[in-house]
């Protein structure tokens, strides 16, 4: 059964209960002028503002959600172009970052009149698994100074990261669900290098660089997922 998780109103209904959203005591919104921001970032201020410069309201909704972009669902084509920057502050005792994803969604209720709820779909997955002739990451015993993920386009660096860990980055890079099938316990090293698929360079793809370089694989498969799926969105007026 679905559920509604925000409306334009700055409400929640909830199991019957309806009870206030926390909202933005003051906020801006406007089309970002691309040529003024060639570059995009959206980042929070502690836990008192937001700041979006040139994003696409697609990622807004995302971030707003806590969601990765394969778990946004049935918006319309203009969501992917349309860009926005947006400043909104919440004044003092603002509270922690799952206000701040709250309060962003009441401004797209209130301001782009979004309607969204959560639903668990099945989509196209993959399963990672141990590869012919075993893993290739290195058994951490005793963690060091690192701790995590580190790296950028076409390169991944772990630092004593479980299996169950390593799923969820992999499905933040190539934008879809993984799973966490190889029987791997306990926590790893590990170096994964690859040529992105819109690079242009040589080198080998991100498939090919997990059973090369770390003894892993990747298979398709299908996963129910939770989804967030958009029923209504409206272009928002610049303030």
């Amino acid at each position: 059964m679905s559920r509604f998780i925000a409306f334009a109103g700055g409400f929640l209904l909830s199991v019957g209960i309806i009870f206030a959203q926390l909202q933005f005591e003051v906020a801006s919104i406007r089309s970002a002028d691309i040529e003024g921001h060639p570059t995009d970032s959206l980042y929070t201020d502690g836990s008192a503002g937001l700041h979006v410069v040139n994003f696409p309201l697609r990622a807004i909704i995302v971030w707003a959600y806590d969601i990765r972009d394969f778990q946004l669902l049935n918006g319309p084509g203009w969501i992917d172009a349309r860009r926005y920057d947006i400043t909104a502050k919440t004044g003092a005792g603002a509270g922690n970052s799952d206000e701040l994803h709250e309060r962003t969604r009441a401004l797209l209720a209130d301001r782009f009149g979004l309607v969204a709820h959560h639903e668990t779909r099945e989509l196209t997955a993959y399963a990672l698994t141990v590869a012919k002739g075993g893993p290739k990451v290195k058994v951490v015993t005793v963690r060091g100074a690192e701790y995590g993920f580190r790296g950028g386009r076409g390169r991944n660096r772990g630092y004593a990261v479980t299996m169950a860990m390593f799923a969820n980055e992999l499905a933040r890079v190539i934008g879809r669900p993984v799973i966490d099938r190889t029987g791997l316990a306990g926590e790893y090293d590990y170096l994964l290098e690859w040529a992105p698929d819109d690079a242009g360079a040589p080198g080998v793809s991100i498939f090919t660089a997990l059973q090369e370089q770390l003894g892993l694989r990747l298979e398709a498969t299908k996963a129910p997922v939770d989804t967030v799926v958009i029923d209504r969105v409206e272009r928002a007026t610049a303030n």
